[in-house]
């Protein structure tokens, strides 16, 4: 009978237990001491200071049983739900903490990731989410989704992918612009539209609006040639050139250049397309910008073409770091028309069929420079007609290499052209007739005398002006 009743007294207090941790949930779990008149069957989590029938007991769970307070040790992994909060915790064999995954948080916990749905957060993802749409509500009124960045050469903005590869982007990147961008390929992007942050201007870089043009609010520099060149690229790095002079020459047309330069970027290499300028609109220069160090390594070599030519454009051009060769009964620069000026610096002047520089029709050519070759014959290597301007206002100078040849003269001005030659200085020699000016053109040196210019023969002005 005894051994019966200590077993009867077991399985009580094995029940009694049951009724206290079984779908375990608590009033409370601050308080150190037992409230004053507990309800039968109350249950707390025991504070961290416990006194009078709890003393010695923190964190365990105090179970109001039959009149008296029985306590029971928590096992790791048991989850208790906190009334008066609202939340669950479990104990981990320490400490209850807050549960993070399931029926409650800790509305004071901080997480370094979370995940939800089966997403995969990280370092740099720390909040991922796996749903078919994310619903952010208002709470009586409006609503805000605020991305905050350091400082304004960081970037804060919306980034559009497919599979994972960055498609379109609109925010504040990488300033305090608000930019719109896309891409085909994740790695190559387009500026689509930009607002200014100061102005509030908007600008379409790549698209015309009723027939409008791009309008430029700064230099820019396009690129011809290297790896992975393309007339399907933008042109606008190193890494993304376009194939051809003449498209980018054909890019450069479209824009509104305002009061900015474009600069035409060549790299070394041998091309054999004519280049024909065309004329943008605004006040700036378009530049044609070879190897101003050693013009011999960034060739135009044509044939039965001029190398550069222009026809009644207007504008303002510059061609530097070149060597230039043409075969056939064609020039290496042939400018004609009213409104066009060019300027020729550091460039070598290899053999031509016609002319190294033509210039009429009141077009103006300005040589300069500190890096000029003449390196093969031609009839001239500069003529100016009717009307055409061929001048030079400063210092440089002009090596004359190999001896070539001019079957007409070296200099030949007519038809009321004026070539001014004061500030090159010949460095070499060269075989034909030094000048030639008539029908009223004027060819000035300045003072230079009859043997400015290279040759074996003496120069005439039969019907011209020579100073």
């Amino acid at each position: 009978m005894a051994a019966q009743s200590q077993k009867h007294v077991t399985h009580n207090e094995a029940i009694r237990a049951l009724d206290a941790v079984v779908q375990l949930a608590v009033l409370d779990r601050d308080l150190s001491a037992p409230p004053v008149s507990p309800a039968e069957g109350a249950r707390y989590i025991v504070g961290g200071s416990p006194t009078g029938a709890w003393s010695g007991h923190a964190g365990k769970i105090a179970a109001y049983q039959d009149g008296a307070w029985m306590l029971y040790a928590p096992v790791e992994g048991w989850i208790a739900w906190i009334g008066d909060e609202d939340v669950a915790v479990v104990w981990d064999g320490i400490t209850w903490t807050a549960l993070t995954t399931g029926g409650g948080s800790d509305p004071d916990a901080e997480f370094d990731t979370v995940a939800i749905n089966g997403a995969t957060a990280d370092a740099t993802n720390r909040l991922s989410l796996n749903a078919p749409a994310t619903l952010l509500n208002h709470d009586g009124n409006g609503h805000q989704l605020k991305i905050n960045k350091a400082a304004a050469g960081d970037t804060a903005s919306l980034l559009y992918q497919t599979a994972f590869s960055g498609r379109a982007e609109m925010g504040l990147a990488g300033d305090d612009d608000f930019h719109f961008k896309v891409s085909a390929n994740g790695s190559a992007w387009k500026e689509a539209i930009l607002i200014n942050g100061s102005t509030g201007a908007v600008t379409f870089p790549f698209t015309s609006l009723a027939g409008g043009r791009e309008v430029l609010a700064a230099n820019r520099t396009y690129f011809v040639g290297g790896a992975g060149a393309s007339d399907s690229n933008d042109g606008l790095t190193i890494g993304t050139p376009f194939a051809t002079g003449q498209h980018a020459i054909n890019v450069a047309a479209a824009l509104d250049i305002s009061i900015y330069n474009v600069t035409l970027k060549f790299t070394d290499a041998t091309r054999t397309q004519a280049l024909v300028l065309k004329a943008p609109l605004g006040s700036g220069r378009v530049i044609f910008e070879g190897n101003t160090t050693t013009p011999g390594n960034c060739i135009i070599s044509t044939t039965s073409a001029d190398c550069f030519s222009a026809d009644s454009v207007r504008g303002t051009f510059e061609i530097k770091g070149f060597k230039m060769t043409a075969s056939g009964a064609v020039s290496l620069i042939n400018v004609q028309g009213g409104g066009f000026k060019l300027f020729l610096n550091n460039n070598e002047y290899a053999s031509a069929g016609l002319f190294h520089v033509w210039s009429r029709n009141n077009a103006i050519v300005e040589f300069g420079g500190t890096n000029q070759t003449i390196s093969g014959g031609a009839p001239a290597h500069m003529i100016a007609q009717d009307n055409g301007i061929i001048v030079n206002n400063d210092a440089c100078t002009f090596t004359v290499s190999g001896t070539p040849a001019f079957a007409a003269a070296f200099v030949i001005a007519s038809g009321l052209a004026n070539i001014k030659i004061a500030g090159i200085t010949y460095s070499g020699s060269a075989i034909g007739k030094r000048y030639d000016s008539a029908l009223n053109a004027l060819i000035n040196t300045q003072g230079g005398g009859a043997s400015k210019f290279p040759g074996d023969v003496a120069g005439t002005a039969t019907t011209g002006l020579y100073a």
